[in-house]
């Protein structure tokens, strides 16, 4: 059944439709931090759908949520008032922290991106971007024309102008070898340089945790430097938050919060795990940056009542069970766990990230020179063992994506460490 799956999967889909792992997976369902195989083989899960199902699969909260939406009605488009969508938007608006925030709804965090990059560029009258080195932020014509990612970028024509800045990998570049303070000083001297070299830009947009680049974390406090830097000249900070949001990085409600000493961003995307699964993306920014379109625009499914009423749900489970607490904690004990088993595995370079948000990164042994072979190998080896895993990384760079439900609790957490720590070393 699944290789005729597959084959029918190849002959109508495209071929840069990736799929994971030697004999692709058909998963037919899941129950908390656990999904199952049309085989019926049982997997614990450590990639959440990328990160989308943030929660738990099957939680009962949102089902029922779900479930009760559908039955009264599924969607109306915003030409009418939509009760649930203005809750979750008061909801998202308060938790924010920008002053006066306004909200609006996508489907997808590629679209809550190149809603932000629309408003930025139409305030600021000014169609030149920074971005950071490594970044990812949708498959969007906008928005791949901003990724700083060559693996995700299919082409280089943009209808903006991208500067891209350094800073977003710690461990890399020419700072690599500097203290925090001093990666940071100098990160802001070449943002300072860069900007005397063009004309003003609309905003910079960045990852507070690159996550497609493979969990890359800057020195606390990189973007509050910068913004010190942004704002001297009028420029927008989008934080893209489409990963990192909601609790994950467990230190902070949102990413952003770890470079907050200059105050919130300007505009904020979220998107993935605030729908634990169903369509959920959006942008919050000042009333100011928000209403300054001069011309009619709706979103026929942003915002629609389903997925309003699965983020409700979700967002009152998460707040009211303190995920970000868990992720805290449960995500400490998972880190500590795997940079011991990584101290005996000579092809792991690092293993960073924050809270249930982790990256391990391969290299051939005794270099910094990338090995996508091993990783893929260690994903097969960890699927073997009862375990799914993500990878991702850019220039030069080949590295495993570990982001768990954020229900997961301790015992899931040593025995998906077990397994992963017998999938790398059965590749050395």
């Amino acid at each position: 059944m699944t290789n005729d799956l597959l084959g029918r999967h190849r002959a109508v889909l495209p071929d840069w439709l990736a799929l994971y792992y030697e004999e692709p997976l058909e998963i037919t369902h899941g129950e908390g931090r656990h999904v199952w195989d049309a085989r019926g083989n049982r997997y614990l899960d450590f990639f959440g759908g990328i990160l989308t199902t943030m929660t738990a699969h099957a939680l009962p909260e949102v089902t029922k949520a779900v479930s009760e939406q559908a039955g009264r009605i599924i969607h109306s488009s915003t030409l009418y008032l939509n009760r649930p969508m203005v809750e979750l938007a008061e909801r998202v608006a308060q938790l924010s922290g920008i002053p006066d925030a306004r909200v609006f709804f996508t489907t997808s965090g590629t679209e809550a991106n190149d809603t932000a990059l629309l408003l930025a560029t139409a305030y600021r009258r000014s169609n030149t971007i920074l971005a950071m080195r490594n970044s990812y932020h949708g498959r969007s014509f906008s928005a791949v024309g901003i990724t700083g990612n060559s693996s995700w970028s299919p082409t280089s024509l943009s209808p903006l102008q991208t500067l891209y800045v350094h800073g977003g990998v710690r461990t890399r570049g020419p700072f690599a070898s500097l203290g925090d303070e001093a990666y940071i000083a100098a990160c802001v001297e070449d943002l300072e340089d860069l900007l005397g070299h063009t004309r003003a830009p609309a905003a910079l947009i960045a990852e507070p945790v690159q996550g497609v680049g493979g969990f890359t974390v800057p020195p606390d406090g990189l973007y509050a430097a910068f913004r010190e830097v942004l704002h001297e000249r009028g420029i927008l900070w989008i934080a893209d938050e489409v990963q990192t949001g909601w609790g994950r990085t467990g230190e902070h409600f949102w990413g952003w919060q770890a470079h907050g000493r200059n105050g919130p961003p300007d505009i904020m995307t979220f998107a993935k795990g605030i729908g634990n699964g169903m369509s959920i993306g959006g942008v919050v920014a000042r009333s100011e940056i928000m209403n300054c379109l001069d011309s009619n625009s709706i979103s026929t499914f942003g915002g629609t009542q389903i997925t309003m009423a699965a983020g409700l749900a979700n967002l009152n489970y998460l707040l009211e069970h303190d995920l970000q607490g868990n992720a805290r904690r449960v995500g400490g004990l998972l880190i500590e766990r795997l940079r011991a088993v990584a101290a005996h595995v000579p092809a792991v370079r690092e293993v960073r990230g924050r809270g249930l948000m982790i990256g391990i990164e391969i290299t051939k042994p005794g270099t910094d020179e990338a090995d996508p072979r091993t990783a893929a190998a260690v994903l097969e080896a960890a699927r073997e063992g009862g375990l799914l895993i993500g990878k991702g990384g850019g220039h030069n760079t080949s590295s495993l994506r570990v982001a768990p439900p954020l229900s997961l609790n301790v015992a899931e957490a040593e025995e998906g460490a077990a397994i992963l720590e017998n999938a790398l070393r059965s590749v050395q």
